[in-house]
């Protein structure tokens, strides 16, 4: 059952960055998602896509998965840059 490991990003919708220090072990999916018939909303049987589990670092999530024989992969985070502008950019 393959997994990716990854830190968890900062929220679009808000300036705060909480939780964007922990780390993430998501399952990926086994079999398609497909819709349902009666109601049309699309799933699948695979209940280990629903499992996120968060950790304080990457060691601790790389030493979970080697415990319970999970093959990982680890998404590097990139690096982040800002953009210093003035107001008065606006204008030029």
């Amino acid at each position: 059952m393959p997994a990716r490991i990854y830190q968890r990003p900062k929220n679009a919708m808000q300036s705060g960055k909480a939780r964007t220090d922990e780390w993430v072990l998501e399952f990926e999916q086994s079999e398609a998602r497909r819709p349902d018939p009666l109601m049309g909303w699309t799933g699948s049987g695979d209940t280990q896509a629903q499992v996120q589990l968060s950790f304080a670092d990457v060691e601790a999530a790389k030493a979970y998965a080697q415990k319970h024989g999970i093959t990982a992969r680890i998404h590097a985070t990139p690096p982040k840059t800002l953009k210093l502008q003035a107001y008065a950019d606006n204008f030029r």
